[in-house]
């Protein structure tokens, strides 16, 4: 699935033109960062999942417990 500080990709791009993300907050609600612009970005959990393409790199506290 995905977790704290993965990259994920969106379905649509943003206006700075990047579509890569970082989540940087987790719960009921998801908070993303634009790893282009810094911009951030709070959704509900449903609206996350329903905009979320795919999860594009793992963050690397999770690659090392694997």
């Amino acid at each position: 699935m995905y977790g704290l500080h993965d990259i994920v990709e969106m379905k649509k791009p943003h206006p700075c033109g990047a579509n890569r993300w970082e989540i940087i907050r987790m719960g009921a609600d998801i908070k993303i960062q634009c790893t282009k612009c810094n911009h951030i970005v709070m959704l509900s959990r449903h609206r996350f999942e329903k905009k979320m393409k795919k999860v594009l790199q793992k963050s690397d506290s999770e690659q090392e417990n694997q």
